[in-house]
């Protein structure tokens, strides 16, 4: 049995203004491709179908098209899709009728009255399988232990436990998945959604228990293992969804199955559609430098144009930058993304970024935290109650959102 494990396509995403639907259109033909030469029996979408809980027709026409082709070319294929922090619900649920024609199964939400109806019992390849679609969890999804104080960690385990216990008797492999940040992975420096309100930030692997075979997780955008668990993994995105990424090898994986057994995890490394280039690459260039490099390099070298974003030394005065910039750009096949002021910290290698637009990928807890040292300046973060206060107030108003 082999198992296709994907996250976080982000369908409908503009990368800096610039429509992303070329680049996700070659990403799916490729994934078609990838399904029929390696006879893949399952394809999971483990949350972030879309970019927004909104997606543009455009978008939803793409996943739509795609499911389709997918199960003419394999007619034996089952996709399952979950909903991660980025999609609506009520919108993934809408579409399960139509889906399960071709195959596909969609789990919006949880539902802590009937956590059977996250599970999905399959016959593939002549063997059972079993699996735990678990979405994205809010608190109010989650069931409610009566002898301890409740905190999210327990109630994603319950959830979790609850849905497992639903299944009668293992024939064959379970898998879990899962859309969430699992504590120690490593997160994009810029594009991920930020779960630390309420806790979000502190699953730690123990939630999974111990009976599954794989665990197929999204969220985080970079291939890795959880507490170093070789059947607990991270996929990552398929595209580079900020700066940050433009050095991730993008990747699905491969998991397969023999005789109700995890006996491999191989990656399928995703080709990189579209370059997403700094100049310079690292640290920055006062004006006079940063134009004769744009004027020098040669980007007809690359198949699409690539995105680039310049770094301009802070210590540059001339009032004149972007005149010049853009004159050095001019009849360039690229795709602009701005200029960031970049100031080379003394006492580290580190960037710091003046760049205003940066603040839309801040977390709203880093921003609080940003806000309270200009009250406060020797205290580096607000305090745990302002936290928690927050917190409340973001949970409350994503439920009341996902509601309407």
């Amino acid at each position: 049995m082999k198992v296709l494990h994907t996250s976080d396509w982000h369908l409908g995403q503009t990368f800096y203004e610039h429509d992303r639907i070329e680049e996700h259109q070659c990403f799916l033909d490729w994934l078609c491709d990838e399904l029929v030469k390696n006879q893949i029996d399952v394809l999971l979408v483990s949350g972030d179908i879309f970019h927004t809980a909104t997606p543009p027709a455009t978008a939803e026409k793409q996943l739509y098209t795609f499911i389709q082709k997918a199960t003419q070319l394999c007619p034996a294929l089952h996709i399952i899709i979950i909903a991660g922090n980025h999609d609506s619900a009520n919108r993934i649920e809408a579409a399960k009728p139509l889906l399960t024609l071709f195959n596909t199964h969609v789990i919006g939400r949880f539902d802590k009255l009937a956590p059977e109806k996250v599970v999905i019992e399959l016959t593939v390849a002549a063997q059972q399988l079993h699996v735990v679609a678990m979405p994205f969890l809010r608190s109010a999804d989650l069931p409610k232990p009566s002898d301890e104080e409740f905190d999210y960690q327990t109630g994603v385990k319950l959830a979790y436990q609850q849905a497992i216990d639903t299944i009668p008797k293992r024939k064959g492999p379970v898998i879990l998945m899962g859309h969430l940040h699992a504590k120690g992975g490593a997160i994009s420096e810029d594009s991920e959604r930020n779960l630390n309100i309420g806790g979000f930030d502190s699953i730690s692997a123990g939630v999974f228990g111990e009976q599954f075979d794989y665990v197929a997780l999204g969220h985080l955008h970079k291939a890795q293992k959880v507490a170093k668990h070789d059947a607990i993994r991270y996929c990552g995105t398929p595209l580079p969804m900020s700066f940050s990424e433009r050095h991730y090898n993008h990747q699905v994986l491969l998991a397969e199955f023999s005789e109700h057994k995890l006996v491999a995890v191989n990656p399928l490394y995703v080709p990189r559609f579209k370059d997403v280039l700094y100049i310079p690459d690292t640290g920055s260039k006062r004006l006079r430098e940063l134009c004769e490099e744009i004027t020098t390099n040669d980007f007809s070298q690359y198949d699409s144009a690539p995105y680039i974003r310049l770094r301009l030394s802070s210590a540059e005065t001339s009032s004149r930058f972007r005149a010049e910039i853009d004159a050095a750009l001019k009849g360039k096949a690229i795709q602009f993304c701005g200029i960031e002021r970049v100031t080379q910290a003394r006492d580290t290698v580190e960037d710091l970024f003046e760049d205003l637009a940066k603040v839309e990928s801040l977390s709203v807890t880093s921003l609080l935290d940003i806000a309270y040292r200009e009250l406060e300046p020797d205290e580096e973060k607000a305090p745990v109650s302002l936290h928690n206060k927050l917190a409340e107030v973001i949970a409350n108003m994503e439920e009341l959102n996902d509601e309407t």
